[in-house]
């Protein structure tokens, strides 16, 4: 059995925190800016980095499917198991719920998604603007759920690392030579 995940797995792991991380400050950041050029180039590359997590959580399900991860530790009880493992389902729901709100934001609010700027994505949903505020708001919350759940990720991680003192965090980072 591994006692470390695959080196595809960690930069895949660590790609997405990286843009989720950058996703969730340009979002809390854009969302105060008053209308102007800048924060409509803000929120095009919120978007093309939504649009790439929502394409690497395809990749990154797809992986873990076909390479099982190490087993948790022996001496965690079955609660902690259990929150484990709702943790990482969550996770595995917001990465893909956040970015398909925001696409069915745009599409009701009437502004197409245009990956990088060269490939425009299909609106999924018809303009209306009723349905549009009401998909920023559950998207937002998704957001701030998503933040918390973070939150908890970061925490158990490091709680097994200092209290526990096992290879949870350890065995995600990349390995020394």
């Amino acid at each position: 059995m591994n006692t470390h995940y695959t080196a595809t797995a960690k930069a895949i792991h660590w790609l997405m925190a990286v843009l989720i991380f950058g996703l969730l400050g340009l979002g809390f950041y854009m969302e105060g800016l008053p209308l102007s050029p800048t924060k409509l180039q803000l929120y095009s590359w919120h978007k093309w980095a939504g649009v790439t997590v929502f394409a690497l959580v395809f990749i990154r399900l797809l992986w873990r499917v076909t390479h099982r991860p190490p087993a948790l530790p022996a001496h965690m009880s079955a609660l902690e198991r259990m929150a484990a493992h709702g943790g990482h389902y969550l996770l595995y729901v917001l990465m893909f719920a956040i970015p398909l709100t925001g696409w069915l934001m745009s599409s009701a609010k009437g502004i197409q998604t245009v990956w990088f700027g060269v490939l425009p994505l299909p609106d999924l949903l018809a303009k209306d603007k009723a349905l549009g505020d009401l998909l920023q708001t559950v998207h937002m919350s998704l957001n701030f759920l998503l933040v918390a759940v973070l939150l908890a990720h970061i925490g158990a991680s490091f709680k097994h690392h200092l209290i526990d003192r096992d290879d949870v965090l350890t065995r995600m980072l990349p390995r020394r030579p």
